[in-house]
């Protein structure tokens, strides 16, 4: 063990690795309840939803510790789950195992980048301030799902939205939920969000918004597994990917997502583990996209949503976690969690309500980082942000900002910056936008 992990020879040890990878666990075990709560949205089964996220988030963990060895934890990437939730399934009314072909085949699309060692071209393809700008819009439409999940936000003829009764039961338990969270995280407490959630399950329950289990069986539930082979309108779920268009779209999209948002978080945990190297360069930075990669794969065949790595690893490095160890303990309690499934069942939405906002939250911490000065990026960033929850849609929002990107430059004379993937892209939004 000492002589495949290196934990000697990293300056940590056994003690400090199992402390590292029940931090990191606990930073991200909220995963375990918001993910199957989203994804039930899309019709995926709870209960089906739970399995494929505990196990596909083990196996994907697990193998970063082996293959990688690296303390990066992996599981249901928040974001894109709401993607298939609210983008293909609500917007587009498509069935889940189609949503979940569509992560497949993004997964096998990066992976192909990756392995073929293209991951700067495709970098370079979108100007980062609009990268960067995608991961704030889906943060404002996080937080806006988990407040109208829970009631603070309602609907309203005159307004469209407005704020919901407080003394509501629902709103009282996210009320719970919101300051527990944000108290909790600002304190830095390990699991702020988990704890956040199971106090708001508790006051939930004489509230009558927790529902208590019917059934007390703790087996599992497979039935979401190998999803985008599963039969849809007597064809196979991955067929119906190449008969919409618009589901390719999905695709590259999800696919840009995916990656830059891997990079960044490789590179901030990578800083914290003291394994960057002189140039800045990420150590073992293959084999990381590699496996993240490959959880893409994972988590759309069994049904979980794209499973990537998690920024809340970042509190394991901190507690001491330096090898891939760590993640056999993460991977272990997320292997626990799969059996617990009639628990995870008493999680309303009004529980995950405070860790939905802060996910929002923290992901708004990169707005700082847009050159706000750079009109020609920042009012095409600014309409990502905006149209992504103004819209409900994460393709909209996308694609107004790309459309308008490439006009700003097309009007600056400044064409020949804009790389040739921008292009299509903007063409293939105009298209969708007109004819959709």
């Amino acid at each position: 063990m000492e002589e495949f992990f290196k934990i000697k020879q990293r300056g940590s040890s056994y003690r400090t690795e199992v402390i590292g990878g029940l931090t990191t666990f606990l930073a991200m075990a909220y995963i375990v309840a918001v993910n199957p709560a989203i994804l039930s949205d899309a019709g995926v089964p709870f209960e089906a939803a739970l399995t494929a996220t505990c196990i596909s988030a083990a196996l994907a963990t697990i193998a970063m510790g082996i293959f990688a060895n690296r303390p990066i934890a992996l599981a249901s990437g928040m974001g894109i789950n709401a993607v298939v939730a609210y983008g293909m399934c609500g917007a587009l009314g498509i069935d889940w195992r189609v949503a979940m072909a569509v992560i497949l085949l993004e997964g096998i699309v990066i992976l192909a980048l990756v392995l073929g060692g293209l991951r700067q071209a495709v970098m370079d393809a979108i100007p980062l301030d609009l990268r960067q700008a995608i991961g704030i819009g889906i943060g404002l439409l996080i937080t806006f799902i988990g407040l109208k999940g829970a009631g603070l936000i309602v609907s309203d003829d005159s307004t469209l939205i407005a704020l919901g009764a407080l003394t509501e039961p629902s709103s009282i338990v996210a009320i719970v939920a919101l300051l527990s969270a944000i108290i909790l995280t600002l304190m830095s407490v390990p699991g702020a969000l988990l704890i956040s959630i199971i106090v708001a399950v508790i006051i939930g329950i004489p509230l009558g918004v927790t529902p208590l289990p019917q059934s007390w069986s703790l087996g599992l539930d497979f039935s979401a597994f190998a999803a985008p082979f599963q039969m849809v309108d007597g064809t196979p779920a991955i067929v119906h990917v190449f008969l919409e268009p618009a589901l390719l779209l999905f695709v590259f999209s999800l696919l840009m997502s995916d990656f830059f948002d891997t990079l960044g978080t490789a590179v901030a945990i990578a800083k914290e583990g003291d394994f960057i190297d002189e140039k800045g360069d990420v150590e073992d930075i293959k084999a990381i996209l590699t496996v993240d990669s490959g959880g893409a794969i994972l988590g759309g065949f069994f049904g979980a949503s794209s499973v990537t790595c998690f920024l809340e690893s970042a509190s394991g490095v901190a507690a001491g976690a330096r090898t891939g160890f760590s993640n056999l303990i993460v991977g272990l309690m997320f292997i626990i969690c799969a059996f617990l499934a009639p628990l995870f069942g008493m999680v309303s939405s009004a529980a995950t309500c405070g860790a939905l906002v802060v996910v929002g939250f923290l992901i708004m911490s990169e707005v700082g980082s847009i050159a706000w000065d750079n009109a020609e990026v920042s009012f095409p960033a600014f309409l990502i942000i905006v149209g992504i929850p103004f819209t409900y849609s994460i393709t909209n929002g996308i694609g107004l900002g790309f459309i308008a990107y490439v006009l700003l430059m097309l009007a600056r004379g400044k064409a020949r910056e804009v790389k040739p993937l921008m292009w299509v892209a903007a063409a293939a939004f105009l298209v969708m936008f007109l004819f959709a």
